[in-house]
C-alpha cells in the first residue's frame, strides 16, 4: 500500500463518520417544516415536478454517457485523483460563471440556472466515474451516479440511508430495477429541491443575484466533487489487494433502500 493510499484511507474513514452521524435537532426541525410545506402542495403538482425532473435527468444521463471519455485503465489512485481534482476545479469555475450570469439576468435567467447547473453536476459525476475506471454506459453505474447525487444533496436522514446502499453497492446493485423508470424519482427530486431552495431563491433577487449565484454554484459543485471522490474511493480501494488483505476497510451495513 502506498503512502498516498494510506492517507486516502484516513480521509475516507473521517468522511464515513460524517456521512453516518445522526441528524441534528436543527436538521430535524427544518425537515419537519419542509415536510409540512410539501404536504400543502397538491399531489398533481408533485407528480408534474417529479415527471419533469425525471425526464431532464434521463436526457442528461443519455447525453453524458455519449460525451464522456472511455474509462481510464491502468493508472494509480494518485494519478486518477490528480486528473479528477482538475476536472472538479474546472466545473466549479464553470458553474460559478454560469451562476453569476444567470443571477444577473433577473428571475427568468435565474430560473434557467436550474437545468444548466444540474447538467454540469451530472456531467462532472460522469467524468469522475470514468477517471476511476468505471464504464458509465453500464446502466448500474448511472444509477450509482444518481445515488452519489442524492448523498451530496439530501437531508442527513436520507444521507444515512443512501450511505448504507453505496457502501454495499456490489450486493445492492444485484437487486436494482431493470430500468431507470423504476428509480425513486419523487424522493430524489424532493430531497434535492429542499436542500437548495433557500440558497437558490436568493439568486433571483436583483443586484445580489449575480454574486449569490456564483458563490452558491461554486460551493455546490465543490460539495458534489468531495462526495463523489469518497463514494468512488470506497469501491476503488476495495480492488487493491493489500487493503483487501487487511479486512479492515469494508463496512458491514444493511443496504435496504427505505427512503420512501
Amino acid at each position: 500500500m502506498t503512502s498516498y493510499e494510506e492517507s486516502t484511507l484516513k480521509e475516507l474513514y473521517a468522511w464515513k463518520e460524517k456521512m453516518q452521524k445522526p441528524s441534528s435537532l436543527f436538521g430535524d426541525l427544518s425537515r419537519n417544516i419542509q415536510y409540512r410545506l410539501n404536504n400543502l402542495i397538491p399531489d398533481k403538482i408533485h407528480q408534474y415536478i417529479t415527471t419533469a425532473i425525471k425526464q431532464m435527468v434521463k436526457v442528461v444521463l443519455f447525453g453524458s454517457q455519449h460525451t464522456t471519455k472511455k474509462p481510464k485503465q491502468n493508472a494509480s489512485l494518485q494519478l486518477r485523483e490528480a486528473y479528477i481534482r482538475e476536472q472538479i476545479d474546472f466545473y466549479k469555475k464553470t458553474a460559478a460563471t454560469e451562476g453569476a450570469i444567470t443571477g444577473a439576468g433577473g428571475i427568468l435567467f435565474g430560473l434557467a440556472d436550474f437545468p444548466l447547473l444540474f447538467s454540469l453536476k451530472i456531467k462532472l459525476l460522469f467524468d469522475i466515474a470514468s477517471l476511476y475506471g468505471y464504464n458509465v454506459k453500464d446502466y448500474k453505474e448511472r444509477i450509482y451516479i444518481l445515488y452519489i447525487f442524492q448523498l451530496a444533496f439530501s437531508s442527513q436522514v436520507r444521507r444515512n440511508q443512501i450511505f448504507k446502499i453505496i457502501s454495499n453497492w456490489e450486493t445492492y446493485s444485484q437487486s436494482l430495477p431493470v430500468e431507470l423508470n423504476d428509480f425513486n424519482w419523487r424522493t430524489f427530486q424532493q430531497e434535492y429541491r429542499d436542500y437548495i431552495d433557500i440558497a437558490k431563491l436568493a439568486q433571483l433577487i436583483p443586484i445580489i443575484g449575480a454574486p449569490v449565484g456564483a458563490i452558491v454554484n461554486y460551493r455546490l459543485l465543490d460539495r458534489l466533487g468531495v462526495t463523489a471522490i469518497n463514494a468512488y474511493r470506497m469501491r476503488f480501494l476495495n480492488t487493491i489487494p493489500e487493503i483487501i488483505a487487511t479486512n479492515t476497510f469494508k463496512l458491514n451495513s444493511s443496504y435496504k433502500d427505505d427512503g420512501g
